[in-house]
């Protein structure tokens, strides 16, 4: 058998956030709008260098909010442009009532979240609470474990997002500064890979087009509003089979496979941590750990939210003991929070009898480390020995006050 041959990039140190610059660079769209926020800056800061460098062929609007920065992508998208963006915390917050309209509307715009608390207190450091506020907004969501999953991301969500069966709007999540602002590993393809990859954007539908005229935006009264509703769930949901078929292409180009949601020694693990984002790595460790003194864990990183993998998450936790939900989102009210609510309804559904509990992790960009992991397993091994999860909803590292 011929042994298959990947495509090789250059190996870079890059800090997360000019990862995301360099993908940008290399997708070259039509429009980026955007207004700088800590920790996303040095994304659009250093784009708006390619710009003034004349390395792409980009209009870059600076905007004079991130309400404005959706506002532009939107009508950009409209008119039948690739249209990118980029923000964070507050920012994301800003945007809310925008990214309902740009779903609605289905632009395909790809956005870079480097995810941010939000205030008060006033915190700047990263958790997932941006994201999930904006979980039901419409927007498929991706989120990174480290450098390299920036980059390949970034370069998938254009894909995604504009794949026929979706033209819906993307984030791509990745933690602010823990990867933002760190040096990472990162392997870029050439330019014209990239350009060939993500190809020509070809809207079914744009104003500019005089010979085929449309309208967007107009009043959607309750004759059709509903019909629309339904059509953007049908994209959404069509998301689960568009990403991994973006993810298997970009392997089979880079040697590095994508789907939605990646199992680490899991396949005989008695117990498992359900993860997101850069915290996974920690997780990974406290397994090897665990594993060394015998005990079979296992890690399911959630690389995508929106839309929830409820079947691949149910088959993949289907036969574990014991699992915790580990949430990095301020969640009030509610008996879970927002990832462990969809785990809970995905097992439910399809009658599995695991027990689940959740922890809230890593607020305000608070580190956790294998250790503390490790005592989630330990408390897991308790749990599917004596079959009583209570309390259901924990803090993990959180210190007495």
């Amino acid at each position: 058998m011929s042994e298959t041959t990947y495509v090789k990039g250059k190996v870079r140190a890059l800090e997360g956030d000019m990862v995301v610059a360099e993908a940008m660079r290399q997708i070259n769209p039509d429009v980026v709008a955007a207004y700088p926020i800590t920790p996303q800056t040095e994304i659009v800061q250093t784009f708006s260098g390619f710009v003034a460098d004349g390395l792409v062929d980009t209009e870059f609007i600076a905007v004079e909010s991130e309400h404005a920065a959706m506002s532009s992508c939107i009508g950009a998208s409209c008119a039948g442009a690739r249209a990118l963006t980029a923000t964070c915390g507050a920012g994301l917050a800003l945007m809310w009532e925008v990214l309902w309209c740009a779903s609605g509307l289905r632009c395909p715009i790809s956005m870079a979240v480097v995810n941010r608390s939000l205030s008060a207190p006033l915190n700047i450091l990263t958790d997932q609470t941006d994201m999930m506020g904006a979980r039901d907004a419409g927007w498929v969501q991706i989120f990174a474990e480290n450098h390299q999953e920036v980059y390949d991301n970034a370069i998938q969500a254009v894909r995604i997002a504009e794949h026929p069966d979706i033209v819906l709007p993307i984030m791509h999540g990745l933690a602010g500064f823990v990867l933002g602002h760190t040096l990472g590993r990162v392997e870029i393809l050439p330019d014209e890979v990239v350009k060939q990859f993500v190809g020509q954007y070809k809207p079914s539908h744009s104003l500019l087009d005089i010979d085929h005229p449309a309208t967007f935006g107009a009043y959607d009264h309750w004759d059709y509003f509903f019909e629309h509703k339904r059509q953007q769930w049908e994209g959404m949901n069509n998301a689960l089979k568009v990403i991994p078929e973006v993810g298997q292409e970009f392997g089979r180009l880079t040697g590095r496979y994508y789907g939605l949601v990646e199992p680490y020694m899991l396949d005989d693990a008695d117990v498992a941590i359900l993860i997101i984002g850069s915290a996974t790595g920690a997780a990974k460790v406290a397994v090897d750990q665990m594993r060394a003194d015998g005990v079979k864990a296992g890690v399911l990183k959630l690389r995508c939210f929106r839309p929830f993998p409820a079947q691949a998450v149910a088959d993949a936790l289907k036969g574990r003991k014991a699992v915790a939900v580990m949430e990095r989102s301020s969640c009030f009210g509610g008996e879970t929070s927002p990832v462990s609510a969809e785990v809970c309804s995905a097992l439910y559904l399809r009658s599995l009898p695991i027990k689940v509990v959740t922890y809230v992790y890593g607020l305000g960009g608070r580190d956790t480390v294998p250790d503390e992991f490790c005592q989630v397993y330990r408390d897991l091994l308790k749990i599917a020995e004596t079959g009583v999860a209570e309390p259901i909803f924990r803090y993990l590292a959180l210190r007495d006050y």
